[in-house]
């Protein structure tokens, strides 16, 4: 399946893949309106044993047939808030 992938100017390292190109009717308005404006990046042809580097081919075939697009979020570790470092202070005689 030819398919096109877009980048998101809003959100880091989230690309939107399209059945056609430029057809962004088919996304939902939420997501268009969260995703702000996109850029075109990739023209693939993508069958279900390609192998990609962050998504599986066989869902996302599967999401371009369903619906004509598919979510490209960045991996979870990329997005999590930055855990706060605490300080270890030595406890007194009484463990305080």
């Amino acid at each position: 399946m030819h398919c096109f992938v877009y980048a998101s100017l809003r959100k880091a390292d989230t690309y939107v893949w399209l059945a056609r190109q430029g057809d962004f009717s088919v996304l939902p308005a939420s997501l268009t309106q969260m995703l702000g404006e996109l850029r075109f990046v990739l023209e693939v042809e993508l069958d279900a044993q390609r192998k990609l580097p962050k998504e599986d081919a066989a869902a996302v075939l599967a999401n371009l047939q369903a619906q004509g697009w598919h979510l490209q979020l960045p991996p979870a570790n990329s997005i999590a808030a930055p855990q706060p470092v605490l300080k270890e202070t030595p406890l007194d005689e009484h463990g305080e």
